[in-house]
């Protein structure tokens, strides 16, 4: 391949995924929120809202489509991939230190972590303390998924290289990267039944490692195949947003019976551990897809684009950071008791201060930290760099 590091590729703006983070942002809040008030109980609404850490499957599509793409480019434009050290670079900034602060905050105010040692304040630092003890330290307990993220954020790189060496050494083969995909994403299910059996031993928390979770990933990058191929199918499957809408909808109802597993934290079964995985896949597909594929000049891409949704996903990574900080803070304030608590009131009062919160962190710390992207390059070439968290980067405890 030819090496060209100055050399980058033209990357399309998607304003509708600003929208879909927030949207992923907000739903993860909601769960958490009603996961404290006591509403999972409250029939199919409360259902609803204890699925809505599905919004963590909607932050990892959107990783896999918008960092697998200069990969892609490069393996199509048979370019050398991405330089490593960069992206590397690039990543952290968008993560740590709005992470870190969050760290801070919850190892400071919170009484319940007032006797964490320094192994604890490390391991969170660090983002191991998944990977280490099952018990997640409070105000925290959501950066499992961050966890992943960043497994993931590791892992593409060397993918990639690997693709581009392997499957696309000769050429550019998009069908055979699909079947690759296919093939990691049933490897994912295997490892999410076994994360609910016996068979993983005294692994800590081994259903929320990056196995568990590629078929989300791989849907992205799937999705980032097809937009450089033009697919057709996917542009006229597009062409009825709302129904996308309504089908992934309809998947989430589904997914809120039994077939999906318990509500609140007891263990899951391999068969239910499996179902609500994939289901949150195709779900997370069905929303995701029209923001990439439909028409910019439709109703629901100007909806999507509406300044003010797009900004709420601009402060989403630091809503997602936040939010749980604040959600104990707000219940040691009114002095609320664990599933007791008035679901709507305890909604608007932790939604409201997170996003003051987000909005002071993505001004002091995220825009500051984001203008050092470019230390130490010669001359910083014109482009746009469409990729943003994710996660999350989000999920749920």
């Amino acid at each position: 391949m030819k090496d060209r590091p100055d050399e980058r590729e033209h990357r399309r703006i998607y304003p509708g995924l600003d929208t879909m983070r927030a949207i992923a942002s907000i739903a993860v809040v909601a769960t958490h929120v009603a996961f404290w008030a006591g509403t999972y109980s409250d029939g199919i609404p409360g259902a609803l809202l204890a699925r809505m850490d599905f919004g963590v499957a909607i932050f990892f599509v959107l990783s896999g489509f918008l960092l697998s793409q200069p990969y892609l480019g490069a393996m199509a434009g048979r370019r050398d991939t991405p330089r490593a050290g960069r992206y590397f670079w690039h990543r952290a900034l968008r993560i740590l230190p709005v992470y870190w602060v969050t760290v801070v905050a919850a190892m400071t105010l919170l009484p319940e972590n007032e006797s964490a040692g320094p192994r604890i304040w490390l391991e969170n630092l660090l983002l191991v303390r998944l990977y280490n003890d099952p018990e997640l330290t409070p105000g925290l307990t959501q950066m499992w998924s961050l966890s992943t993220e960043v497994a993931f954020y590791v892992s593409l790189p060397v993918l990639m290289w690997l693709l581009a060496r392997t499957v696309c050494r000769a050429r550019w083969r998009p069908v055979a990267l699909l079947v690759f995909l296919g093939v990691a994403s049933v490897a994912s299910w295997v490892w999410v039944g076994l994360a609910a059996s016996p068979v993983l031993g005294d692994l800590p928390s081994p259903g929320q490692w990056l196995p568990a979770y590629l078929s989300w990933f791989a849907v992205g990058i799937a999705f980032a195949i097809a937009e450089r191929e033009r697919t057709p199918a996917l542009r006229r499957l597009a062409e009825a947003p709302w129904t996308a809408w309504l089908a992934g909808g309809a998947l989430l109802l589904v997914v809120a019976t039994p077939l999906g597993g318990p509500l609140m934290l007891e263990a899951s079964t391999p068969a239910e551990a499996v179902t609500k995985n994939v289901v949150y896949a195709a779900a997370a597909a069905l929303l995701v897809l029209p923001a990439i594929f439909s028409d910019p000049a439709t109703v629901f891409q100007r909806a999507l684009s509406v300044p003010f949704f797009r900004h709420l996903g601009h402060i989403s990574y630091g809503l997602f950071c936040c939010h749980l900080v604040v959600l104990h803070l707000v219940f040691e304030w009114r002095g609320y008791t664990l599933f007791d608590a008035p679901f709507f009131l305890l909604l608007a009062l932790t939604l409201g201060a997170s996003l003051l919160v987000s909005e002071v962190l993505y001004r002091v710390v995220e825009l500051p930290s984001m203008r050092l992207r470019n230390l130490g390059r010669r001359r910083t070439p014109p482009t746009t760099d469409a990729a943003s968290i994710p996660s999350e980067s989000a999920s749920t405890s």
